[in-house]
Order: structure tokens, then C-alpha cells, then sequence
């Protein structure tokens, strides 16, 4: 089958691809930029702006499935670029999906176009969503995005959205933040934490839910992505033990975060991180129990243990020369 994949190049792009040629697929990767660590075979890379209706018409022309994945994901309150690529983005492609005959889409949205601060203890596929203009833009824009595709829906294309939650493991070639921090953690770097939990998927669980997504997804659907909910210190600590390192020995309460984030996130912003502020606490805060027993039932999703991605990520870590000392 011939099938397209915007973001190719990225985190679950890269991951997807693998997948998807190890199933036979032709695939052709969408991507400003060509990755090394993908197959060289059943391959075809092309430039294509997902802003753009006509590069979009004439990349996926031709194609039975496109997996949208391009998205700009920031902690940032305000961010018009990732704004537009979260929604514009989403219905370029969609329109141009209809227009040229493409099967099927499978957009890859996010737990974050749910509000995780809103929605009470337990959070599925019903809970509210993420139109609180408190609320960073990426949470924002990942439920409008979706908003978007469904007016496209509407007009008869065929698709379906996945949600992951936090996404981890390897293959990773860039380190995303989740996975940035548990090298941190496993090079003996991180001594103390902040307190928190939050549900944590394995990279290569996401790329074949959305692969069953494509298969057995009903169309218009929203599927929770889940894997397991862990707290940060037992994840942390974990990955120290694999790697043999010590550490964290605990975890800074929230009610102290509460009263040095405001100190600490504008100096953070100077410096160009965002990974002590209000956003990035707001979830490890809230904390919801993600009920993926939806994407279990009707597509098959079945995540691995957070012990087994972990190793498999220190692992692979050691192997690429990511780890260092």
C-alpha cells in the first residue's frame, strides 16, 4: 500500500516509517528536513509545506493513507507559528486529502487538546477539552486542530484522530523533553525532582496505534493513546538503577514549586527553557488516570510496561552514543 507520512523526519515519524516499511508499505516521508535513521529502501522523500493546498495536493496524490503528524509543540502561553501550524496545518492537509481521494487520514492530536487541569480525576475520550485561554497554545491549537479536521470530516473525508500521552522511548535521535530528562536521570545528573505523575507511552506503542487506528478506527473517532502512569520520581529513579547510576533521592513538593516558579520562569525564558514554569507543572499537577480502554477495545492498542521501555531506551541510548558520562 502506498502511504504518506507529514513529519517523517520527526520523533514518531521516524519510529511510524520503520514500522510501516517492516509491513511492506511504500511510504513516501513529508518533511522539510531528510532523516539518516530511517530505510533507505521503500522510502521516497519529499518537501511538502503543510501550509501550502497545492504542495500538499501534489504530495499526497495518489496515496491511501496519509498519517499527519507535523505539529510545533512549545510551552509557550502565545505562539502565532505554532497556532497556524496546528490548525491550518491540520486542514490543508485534510481538504487536500479529500480533494486528490486519499482513503483514509489519521491525525495524530494529542492528550493535550484534552484539558488535563479541568477534566477531574480520571480523563477519556468525553472529557472537556482545551479552549481555556489559560491554557498554553499548544493545548489550545492541538483541539482546534481538530476542530478543524472534523469540518473536513463533514464534507466526507475519512479519518480518524489519536491522542497519545506523554511520549517516550527510542528511537530518538533528537532526545524530546520526556526522554532529555531521563538521560539526565540515567548519567546520575538529577539529584532532585519536582513532585508529580503523569501517564507515559512508549514511542513505538504510538506508531502502531496509529497504524490500527488506520485499519480498524471508526471514522471521526478520537482514540486515547495511553500507556502507563508513573511518577516522576519512580520513572526517574529507574532510569538511574538501569543505567547503574544513584538518584533522585526526592521529589520538591508542589506547594514549594508553587512559590519559586514565578521567580524562576521568567529567568528560565531569558535563558531560553521552559522546563520550570506554570505549563509545564500544570499536568504533572493535575495528574488524571487516562482511561485508554476505548483504543484497547476497538483498535488493539496494547502498551508495554514503563520498565521495559525504559530499559529499551537506556539501551539504546548506550548503543547510539547518546548517553556520554
Amino acid at each position: 500500500m502506498k502511504v504518506a507520512v507529514t513529519g517523517a523526519a520527526g520523533f514518531v515519524g521516524t519510529n511510524l516509517v520503520h514500522q510501516l516499511v517492516d509491513q511492506g508499505h511504500e511510504v513516501t516521508a513529508i518533511d522539510r528536513v531528510r532523516s539518516p535513521h530511517v530505510p533507505e529502501h521503500g522510502v521516497t522523500w519529499v518537501e511538502g509545506d503543510v501550509l501550502d493546498p497545492q504542495s500538499m495536493r501534489t504530495v499526497l496524490d495518489g496515496h491511501e493513507i496519509v498519517y499527519h503528524l507535523v505539529a510545533m509543540i512549545t510551552l509557550a502561553q502565545q505562539d502565532e507559528r505554532a497556532w497556524t501550524i496546528n490548525t491550518k496545518g491540520v486542514r490543508t492537509v485534510a481538504e487536500a486529502a479529500l480533494e486528490v481521494g486519499v482513503r483514509r487520514m489519521v491525525h495524530c492530536s494529542s492528550i493535550h487538546s484534552f484539558d488535563q487541569v479541568g477534566c477531574g480525576p480520571l480523563l477519556s475520550e468525553q472529557s472537556p477539552r482545551s479552549v481555556d485561554p489559560e491554557l498554553p497554545v499548544y493545548d489550545r491549537s492541538k483541539y482546534a486542530g481538530e476542530v478543524e479536521l472534523r469540518e473536513v470530516i463533514d464534507k466526507g473525508l475519512d479519518a480518524v484522530v489519536c491522542n497519545p500521552t506523554g511520549v517516550y522511548g527510542p528511537a530518538d535521535y533528537g532526545l524530546s523533553r520526556i526522554n532529555g530528562l531521563l538521560r539526565s536521570a540515567a548519567r546520575g545528573r538529577m539529584p532532585v525532582l519536582v513532585e508529580g505523575a503523569f501517564d507515559l507511552v512508549d514511542v513505538r506503542d504510538v506508531a502502531a496505534g496509529l497504524v490500527a487506528a488506520a485499519d480498524k478506527g471508526r471514522t471521526g473517532e478520537n482514540y486515547l493513546l495511553s500507556g502507563n502512569m508513573n511518577t516522576m520520581l519512580d520513572a526517574f529513579r529507574l532510569a538511574a538503577s538501569v543505567a547503574g547510576r544513584r538518584g533522585p533521592f526526592f521529589a520538591v513538593p508542589f506547594s514549594v514549586i508553587n512559590r519559586v516558579v514565578p521567580l524562576v520562569e521568567p529567568i528560565g525564558a531569558r535563558l531560553g527553557s521552559d522546563i520550570v514554569s506554570k505549563a509545564s507543572m500544570a499536568a504533572l499537577m493535575a495528574a488524571p488516570v487516562v482511561d485508554g480502554s476505548k483504543a484497547r477495545e476497538e483498535i488493539g492498542h496494547a502498551p508495554r510496561s514503563t520498565e521495559d521501555t525504559v530499559r529499551d531506551l537506556i539501551a539504546f541510548l548506550v548503543r547510539s552514543g547518546q548517553l556520554g558520562s
